[in-house]
């Protein structure tokens, strides 16, 4: 079977208060037809890039879904903002948001509909997003995503104490330091995202490239999250996304692993709280079920959109 068409555009995007002409990068995978609502898959980070969701490209070929990738505000072949590091009043959800609508209003998919999976960072934008309603939303898949990111740091202290005592004790030591730059720092995290991020080894190659965006470029990331990935001192550091997932009307799908970062307890309050929801924790896998458990991960999320 030969592979589907894909397609690369642009769109321009008017970010409030960036400054500058901003653009949105985007990628279709398969054909957009008014019959199968496309899947809109939105990346983590903030600042990841679309890279890693290239394994949903199974989706389309297996089962017929057409793919939308593109790549978030400040982030790989979107514009990049570096010049608002540390300006929380710019990088916000409704920023977001708003990037999200203007191309689901380009694409035309309001009539049609559409679907969302958002990973981690990006199942927090799609939760905050499908919490507004949007016209054309029919189904809602959050990989990996904290509904609570007290609840997020809590879990990371638990992933933090489940490592050998000489990474723990140096990823302690270097963050009370403030060092988040030396070999010691960076050897140790390597160890926390091998154990809890990504089990596989090697990386995939998209995954390398996702990890190559945020160190290239990490304006939002450094903004909304802090230096590491186990512990949040940014702007997200005390949102709660499930006092708002009532207002979700989209069926929802929760996917988590069994040695994720994002533990069962962090997920709990998305699943007490969305009207129509389904969980599945995934055994064989971190944070990264679409590559660690691919072929379960695609079959549970194949079913869930086509059923």
């Amino acid at each position: 079977m030969p592979p589907p068409p894909t397609s690369e555009s642009e769109l321009p995007f008017d970010a409030p208060g960036a400054g500058k002409p901003c653009k949105t990068w985007y990628k279709i995978v398969g054909t957009l037809s008014p019959s199968t609502p496309p899947l809109i898959a939105l990346h983590g980070g903030p600042g990841s890039g679309h890279d890693y969701l290239e394994a949903l490209f199974d989706l389309t070929e297996s089962r017929g879904i057409p793919l939308i990738l593109y790549d978030q505000i400040g982030c790989g072949r979107s514009t990049h903002l570096r010049e608002k590091a540390g300006d929380e009043s710019f990088w916000t959800f409704d920023l977001f948001v708003k990037q999200l609508d203007e191309l689901v209003d380009h694409l035309s998919l309001r009539d049609s509909g559409f679907h969302v999976l958002g990973q981690s960072w990006g199942g927090m934008l799609g939760s905050a997003y499908a919490a507004r309603r949007p016209r054309g939303l029919r189904r809602l898949v959050l990989s990996g995503a904290p509904a609570s990111m007290p609840l997020y740091k809590q879990a990371c202290k638990i992933r933090l104490a489940e490592l050998p005592e000489d990474v723990g004790r140096a990823l302690k030591e270097c963050d009370a330091k403030g060092d988040h730059e030396s070999p010691e720092f960076k050897d140790a995290a390597a160890v926390f995202m091998r154990r809890f991020v990504c089990r596989l080894d090697p990386l995939p190659e998209p995954i390398q490239r996702t990890f190559k965006n945020i160190r290239d470029d990490s304006t939002a990331y450094g903004t909304m999250q802090g230096h590491s990935e186990f512990d949040t001192v940014g702007s997200l550091k005390d949102w709660e996304g499930w006092k708002d997932a009532h207002n979700i009307e989209a069926e929802t799908l929760l996917l988590n692993g069994r040695y994720d970062e994002v533990m069962d307890f962090v997920v709990e309050p998305f699943f007490k709280t969305i009207n129509k929801v389904k969980w599945v924790t995934l055994e064989n896998s971190s944070h990264t079920s679409m590559w660690e458990d691919r072929e379960r991960f695609m079959q549970l999320v194949g079913d869930f959109l086509l059923y």
